[in-house]
């Protein structure tokens, strides 16, 4: 029968309606039961999901799209704001309880901020995201535009940063009347590019003037979007930019369980009971988020090439030592 973390992640997928993942995990647990000579039951299992499977398509059943036919930025603003529409989910996410709890309760006070304005108060929509890379900001940042069903804006700083003054500002000013006009979520990648504290010794004159621009728009943004700041370098960064933000949150490279839940997330489609899970976490022990998942696929992949789809500790092992291999 099916191992507890299958039934929980059975659980887990259908409450968040993650159908694709749902099927997956049902058919690991009849390919399971197939080889444990439990052909009937196998065949039972199987022919099940693959009903269910035909009556979803025919009722035309589909994960529901982002928000509005809105499109890529153009004239002035075009090469400064770059479009997505995000399909990441929650169940995407595997990250601390506390980080997992504060991006909730954004998630809920923008949901309710009509309720909450009955009583004066305003939802959180001013973020700053700390972390080393790969730790899940730019995830996290997706998958909030693809809960509150909104696009997501990504702030190109390349474009934004020219050498003639007055002129990032103004770029700036632009960006902050697309915010105003349009409900989103902006993103300002890398914000250290701008953040930089004034006074700095390599400080440039337009950087700070720059910055000071961005200090009195944030300040002065009522809008209803939802604005974003990631940084890798949080030391960088000035220090009048932290009362500007509602709220500050760090994000860690993850822990043993997490690293076992993000294996087993991206290897949901292969038998992973017989894993040395000790052995794999120790070896995964200090990557981020990105890279266990990266070494999953890097494992996946020869798995499915040369041997037969099955995936051994052997496999994963030796891709993770080679993503420890390229931090170094």
């Amino acid at each position: 029968m099916a191992t507890a973390e299958q039934i929980k992640a059975l659980l887990k997928s259908h409450a968040d309606q993650d159908d694709q993942r749902f099927y997956s995990i049902a058919l690991q647990v009849a390919a399971k039961e197939a080889r444990k000579g439990h052909h009937k039951l196998a065949s039972d299992l199987k022919a099940t999901i693959e009903r269910s499977q035909k009556a979803a398509k025919s009722l035309n059943v589909a994960p529901p799209k982002p928000t509005p036919l809105v499109q890529q930025p153009k004239g002035d603003l075009k090469g400064l704001l770059e479009l997505t529409h995000c399909t990441a989910r929650k169940n995407d996410l595997v990250l601390s309880e506390e980080v997992g709890e504060r991006l909730d309760q954004v998630l809920l006070e923008q949901r309710q901020k009509s309720r909450l304005a009955q009583f004066g108060l305003s939802p959180r929509r001013k973020l700053l995201f700390t972390g080393s890379p790969g730790t899940g900001k730019t995830l996290s940042a997706a998958v909030l535009a693809s809960e509150l069903k909104l696009p997501l804006y990504t702030i190109v700083l390349d474009n934004l940063i020219t050498r003639f003054m007055g002129e990032t500002a103004a770029k700036l000013r632009l960006i902050f009347d697309h915010i105003k006009q349009t409900r989103a979520v902006y993103l300002f990648d890398e914000f250290d590019a701008i953040g930089t504290q004034r006074g700095a010794t390599n400080d440039v004159g337009e950087i700070r003037r720059v910055l000071n621009s961005f200090l009195l728009f944030v300040e002065q943004d009522t809008s209803e979007s939802v604005i974003l700041a990631a940084t890798n370098h949080p030391e960088l960064l000035d220090k009048a930019l932290y009362r500007r933000f509602d709220d500050i949150i760090q994000f860690e490279k993850p822990d043993q369980a997490q690293i076992r839940q993000l294996i087993e997330n991206r290897l949901s489609a292969f038998d992973t009971e017989a894993l040395a899970w000790e052995e794999v976490i120790k070896g995964a022990n200090g990557l981020s988020s990105a890279d266990v998942t990266r070494a999953c696929e890097d494992a996946a992949k020869e798995a499915v090439l040369h041997y037969d789809a099955k995936i051994t500790t052997a496999l994963i092992t030796k891709a993770v030592h080679r993503r420890q291999s390229g931090k170094q």
